[in-house]
C-alpha cells in the first residue's frame, strides 16, 4: 500500500480531501444562505402588500362613508376624493394607473338597482346613468339609495426578478364599497352625468 502512495500521489492527497472536515460549516452556509434571504424578502414583500391592501381598503370604504353622510354633492366634490384616497394611502404613493370610481345607486321597493350617478378619476362617467348594477348577493337592499366606490391600486413588487416583464411584477390591489345613505333618502348630484 505504501508502495502506490508514492506512486500515485495525487490519489493519496484526494482521499485526505475527501476525509477532511474543516470548511463544512462554511459550504453549508453558503449553500442555506441565499435561500434565507429569498424568505426574508419574500416576508417583506407579503407584509408590504398586505399594508397597502389595508389602506386600500380603508380609502374605498372613507369616500362612501364620506358621502352617505351628505344629501347632496357636485362633480367637484366627487372628483376631490382622489385627493382623500390618496391621503389615506400614504406613504405608498398613489401611482400612475390606479382606478376610483363612484356610483350612486338607487334600489327601488323590488331591489331592482340603477345608476344615479356616475364618475371617475379623470372626471369620467364609467357607468350609463339608468344601467342597471348588480349588488353583492349578501346585500339585501330595497327602497335605499347606496353609494358604490371602488378602488385599485397597481403595487410593484420591489423584487425585480431579471427576465419578468414588468406585468409580472406589479399587481393590482383593489376594494369595492357599498355604503347606504345615512342622511336623507339618497346623495343628489345635479351637474353630473
Amino acid at each position: 500500500m505504501a508502495a502506490l502512495r508514492f506512486r500515485f500521489p495525487a490519489l493519496a492527497r484526494l482521499r485526505r480531501l475527501l476525509r477532511d472536515r474543516r470548511g463544512v460549516g462554511a459550504i453549508e452556509f453558503a449553500i442555506v444562505i441565499p435561500l434565507l434571504i429569498m424568505a426574508y424578502i419574500g416576508a417583506f414583500e407579503i407584509s408590504v402588500a398586505m399594508t397597502v391592501y389595508q389602506k386600500v381598503n380603508r380609502a374605498s370604504a372613507t369616500v362612501s362613508d364620506l358621502l352617505t353622510r351628505t344629501q347632496t354633492t357636485t362633480p367637484s366634490g366627487l372628483d376631490s376624493m382622489k385627493a382623500v384616497t390618496a391621503a389615506i394611502l400614504q406613504p405608498f404613493p398613489q401611482r400612475e394607473g390606479y382606478s376610483l370610481k363612484i356610483t350612486g345607486i338607487i334600489v327601488d321597493v323590488d331591489g331592482r338597482a340603477t345608476v344615479a350617478w356616475s364618475r371617475d378619476q379623470n372626471a369620467g362617467t364609467p357607468y350609463r346613468k339608468g344601467s342597471t348594477v348588480t349588488l353583492p348577493e349578501d346585500m339585501d337592499a330595497k327602497d335605499t339609495f347606496i353609494v358604490r366606490t371602488e378602488y385599485g391600486v397597481p403595487h410593484s413588487v420591489l423584487l425585480m426578478m431579471p427576465g419578468l416583464s414588468s406585468s409580472l411584477n406589479t399587481l393590482t390591489l383593489g376594494k369595492t364599497s357599498h355604503f347606504r345613505q345615512r342622511v336623507g333618502d339618497k346623495v343628489e348630484c345635479a351637474a353630473c352625468t
